[in-house]
C-alpha cells in the first residue's frame, strides 16, 4: 500500500501524543532543571584524564596515579587542535611500575572541543575518556572553558560510575598487561641472578713460544 510507512509513523506519533496526557512514563520532556534524566552509559560530552587512586580524596596526589605519559598522540590527532601538552623533564612510575614521562601541562579548550572522541580512540594507555558532564556554562568565555590538568583529572572510580561496562573491560585489560609485565620483569631478574651466580671460566693458559738461540 502506497504511503503505509507514513501512516504507521503518524499513528506512532499520535499514540505518544495522546499517551503523554495520561501516562507520566510517556512524557518526552521533563521540567529541567528541577527534574533531570540520568544520562545513558554511551553519553559523551568532553574529555577527562583518568588517574588510579581515591576519588577526590583530600591530600592525594592525582599526578601519582595519572595514566597519561604525555605521548602527545591525542594532541596531534585532535581535529580542532584544542589539546595542548607539555612533557615533564623527569619521570614517574606508571601503572605497571615503569618510569614514564608525564604531562607537566595538559590543557583542553572546551570551547573548541567538538566531542568527537578521537583522543580516546588513539590513546594507547587508556588515559583519556569522555565525561557525561554538560552543565559547563560560565561568564568567562576564555579562561573559564580552558581546563588544565588538575581540572581534567578524574578518578577511575568516576570512570566506573559513568561508564561501568567500558571501565570494567579496560581494567581487565590493564590488569592482564600488568601481569605480563611483572612476569617479564621477574624472568629478566632471574636470568640476571643466574648469570651472576654462574662461575666465570678461567681463560685458557697461553703456552709460551719457544725462544730461539742466536745463530740457530
Amino acid at each position: 500500500m502506497l504511503g503505509e510507512g507514513i501512516l504507521k509513523g503518524l499513528g506512532e506519533t499520535a499514540k505518544n501524543f495522546v499517551g503523554s496526557f495520561v501516562s507520566k512514563d510517556r512524557l518526552t520532556t521533563v521540567q529541567y532543571p528541577e527534574e533531570r534524566i540520568a544520562p545513558i552509559e554511551n553519553t559523551r560530552d568532553f574529555p577527562f584524564l583518568v588517574y588510579d587512586g581515591p576519588d577526590d580524596a583530600d591530600g592525594y596526589d592525582k599526578l601519582a596515579g595519572l595514566r597519561c605519559v604525555a605521548c602527545q598522540i591525542c594532541e596531534k590527532e585532535c581535529p580542532p587542535k584544542c589539546i595542548y601538552i607539555v612533557k615533564s623533564t623527569d619521570k614517574k612510575p606508571d601503572f605497571v611500575g615503569k618510569p614514564q614521562i608525564y604531562p607537566a601541562r595538559f590543557d583542553i579548550d572546551i570551547s573548541v572541543c567538538m566531542s568527537c572522541q578521537i583522543c580516546v580512540e588513539v590513546c594507547p594507555f587508556e588515559a583519556i575518556k569522555m565525561d557525561t558532564e554538560f552543565e559547563l556554562s560560565t561568564t568567562d568565555r576564555f579562561g573559564g572553558l580552558l581546563f588544565d590538568r588538575d581540572h581534567l583529572s578524574r578518578s577511575n572510580q568516576h570512570y566506573h560510575k559513568i561508564h561501568p561496562t567500558e571501565a570494567t573491560e579496560v581494567d581487565a585489560r590493564l590488569a592482564e598487561e600488568k601481569i605480563k609485565a611483572d612476569a617479564k620483569a621477574k624472568a629478566a631478574a632471574a636470568a640476571a641472578a643466574a648469570k651472576a651466580a654462574s662461575p666465570v671460566a678461567a681463560p685458557p693458559a697461553v703456552k709460551p713460544a719457544p725462544v730461539k738461540e742466536p745463530g740457530a
